[in-house]
């Protein structure tokens, strides 16, 4: 029960409303809300603080997160790594949204056809990242600057080049730009960048098809990585390419559990998709 209302309480900090944490752990909201109640007694603390249609954490409820969400997180991966996978054991693969439209649709629609369950599910590189370490997914296809630690194998695949996509002639670097959000780790480095070359970002979208659609729309130039120009099929005439953005790229990785990989069916679903990047 301790386990389930620290797990129930990371959760909560992550989205902020009993209704979503309960969504997200297919519970219901008063189910949530009794967990974290029977974890405030067990703890002989006060945790949350309702806040309008939020919840507001207490400093105690922040201490223990920071201290425990870690250790919590291994644990579960250390669980899950023991755990056998038959046939009809379902295998969550957990990818960056851009990245499986642009480079796995087509081979996970062939390999599906093989192996049935496998379970698809798309967040940002730290959700990603979480995921894998505490065995909510088995496999990770991600994008960006990993933590500086972490106890998983982390496979560079790729660096994944960016292109400026507009519906008019671009003859010169544009002084503003649209851009997805500076502060997620994939784009983190680019804000150095472009401030080096002098180019505002416009607008910090959250996704790269809606930048590429008001770039074709006529807005502003868009940076837009190359799973999108492949998922859009962007034509070659709306995409431009300059020498001093040739930096921009973003790290694409395969992480798994070590463990994991022992289970064969993970490893043939791992080698599957390294195996598009030779």
């Amino acid at each position: 029960m301790l386990l389930e209302g620290i797990e129930t309480l990371l959760v909560l900090a992550e989205e902020g409303t009993m209704s979503r944490t309960g969504s997200r752990l297919y519970i219901s909201q008063s189910a949530v809300s009794k967990r974290i109640a029977k974890l405030e007694a067990t703890l002989g603390t006060k945790l949350i603080i309702p806040a309008g249609r939020l919840i507001k954490l207490t400093p105690d409820a922040h201490a223990l997160i920071k201290n425990v969400g870690p250790s919590f997180n291994e644990i579960r991966g250390l669980i899950f790594e023991h755990q056998n996978l038959d046939d009809q054991s379902t295998i969550t693969l957990d990818c960056s949204e851009t990245l499986v439209a642009g480079y796995l649709a087509n081979a996970l629609g062939t390999y599906f056809q093989k192996d049935k369950y496998i379970s698809i599910t798309t967040h940002h590189t730290p959700v990603i990242v979480e995921n894998v370490q505490s065995g909510k997914a088995s496999i990770g296809f991600c994008a960006g600057h990993l933590p500086a630690q972490y106890s998983f194998v982390a496979e560079h695949l790729m660096d994944e080049p960016f292109k400026l996509v507009f519906n008019q002639p671009l003859t010169a670097l544009p002084k503003a730009i649209v851009v997805n959000d500076l502060k997620n780790p994939s784009n983190i480095s680019q804000a150095a960048v472009l401030q080096k070359l002098g180019i505002t970002p416009l607008m910090e979208m959250d996704s790269y098809t809606a930048s590429a659609q008001l770039a074709l729309a006529g807005m502003a130039p868009a940076l837009v990585p190359q799973s999108i120009v492949k998922t859009l099929s962007i034509d070659d005439k709306y995409c431009f390419e300059f020498t001093e953005l040739a930096e921009l790229t973003r790290p694409i990785y395969l992480i798994y559990r070590q463990n994991s990989y022992k289970q064969p069916r993970v490893k043939n679903l791992v080698e599957t998709i390294a195996n598009l990047f030779v």
